[in-house]
């Protein structure tokens, strides 16, 4: 299939580097930030993807509410939600549609250690990405047939905007849990993405961590 690389979530820290990777791999990228692509829009994603001939999706768009269950308003619940894991399943299912025409194509998921080793006062967040576990197994066993991969990748802690606001403390207490002693890098998750797309295209319902935590 050829087509585009699509990268929700474009101008997040992560976001940024995997399009400057699948760039330099010589891929076409669109990496879209919200101003661009709103995954919580339908109208937006249904005309974002419209006659757009895709590639790879990387649903890599999200956010974070932390709190307490008991705390968490459900306004941040359903922000959360909508984000990260119905924004995902919508582009997922506005891009599949040209991937089945065109019987090709690679959905990838961006989840989270915290879907399955989630600390307290992250429901929210765990219960998305989780998710997007269920929905990865689900959507390879149905599109497969079609010849469209789809994978789940769970980067590790990573050094971006979205944990800048953690305490030192609190980045010891996740560093310790590395056997390594150190966080993956956004620079090396763009290269295992670029790898799984190009090199390894037997491999689909797959969940693959990419930090060195163990259990």
């Amino acid at each position: 299939m050829s087509g585009q690389v699509i990268i929700t979530g474009g101008e997040g820290g992560l976001g940024r580097v995997l399009a400057a990777a699948f760039a330099d791999a010589g891929h076409e990228v669109l990496a879209p930030g919200r101003s661009e692509l709103d995954v919580c829009d339908a109208s937006a994603v249904k005309e974002f993807f419209k006659d757009r001939a895709v590639d790879l999706l990387i649903c890599n768009a999200g956010l974070t509410r932390d709190a307490l269950l008991g705390k968490l308003p459900e306004e941040d619940w359903d922000a959360v939600m909508e984000s990260n894991l119905r924004g995902a399943a919508r582009c997922a299912a506005a891009a599949s549609r040209g991937m089945l025409r065109a019987r090709a194509g690679h959905l990838v998921f961006i989840s989270s250690h915290s879907a399955i080793h989630p600390p307290a006062g992250q429901a929210a967040y765990a219960a998305a990405k989780a998710g997007l576990i269920g929905l990865t197994m689900s959507l390879a066993k149905e599109l497969g047939p079609a010849g469209i991969r789809v994978n789940a990748v769970l980067p590790g802690f990573l050094e971006t905007r979205m944990t800048k606001g953690l305490s030192v403390e609190r980045r010891e207490e996740v560093r310790a849990e590395h056997v390594l002693g150190r966080f993956n890098t956004a620079e090396a998750v763009g290269q295992f993405l670029v790898t799984l797309h190009e090199r390894m295209p037997h491999s689909s319902g797959q969940v693959f961590r990419l930090d060195s935590r163990v259990g």
